[in-house]
C-alpha cells in the first residue's frame, strides 16, 4: 500500500506543476522554486511529517521533500548554534544532494560534450 500511496501523491505534485506550466505565464524555474518554497513552508509548520509517513518517497522525493529537508536542517542547526542556524541549517542538511548534483552534472559534461544553443 506504501507504494501505491507514494505513487498517487508524487502524480498529484506531478500534475498539480504541469497545470502551472500548461495553465500559467508562470516559468518552470519560478514553478521549481515555488514548491521548494512551499516544502519549506510546509515542513516548517509541521505539516510535512504526516504526509511523508503516508506517503513516504512520494512526497520526499520531488522538490517539495528538498523544501522540507531544508526546513529541517534549519531547525535542527538553530537549536544546536542558535540564530547562526537560521544562514547554515538548510545548507548542510542539503549539502550531500547539493554536492550530488554537481558532480553528476560535471561527469555529464564531460562524457556528452554540451553545446551552446
Amino acid at each position: 500500500m506504501t507504494i501505491f500511496n507514494a505513487f498517487w501523491v508524487g502524480g498529484l505534485i506531478c500534475l498539480f506543476a504541469q497545470l502551472l506550466i500548461s495553465k500559467t505565464k508562470l516559468t518552470p524555474a519560478r514553478i521549481l522554486v515555488g514548491l521548494v518554497v512551499l516544502g519549506v513552508a510546509l515542513g516548517g509548520i509541521g505539516i510535512m511529517e504526516p504526509i511523508k509517513k503516508f506517503a513516504g518517497s512520494g512526497v520526499t522525493v520531488p522538490l517539495l521533500g528538498f523544501g522540507d529537508l531544508m526546513a529541517q536542517g534549519v531547525k535542527e542547526a538553530i537549536g544546536q548554534n542558535g540564530a547562526l542556524g537560521i544562514l547554515t541549517g538548510g545548507l548542510t542538511a542539503g549539502a550531500a544532494g547539493i554536492a550530488l548534483v554537481i558532480v553528476l552534472g560535471v561527469i555529464a559534461a564531460l562524457l556528452c560534450k554540451p553545446k551552446d544553443k
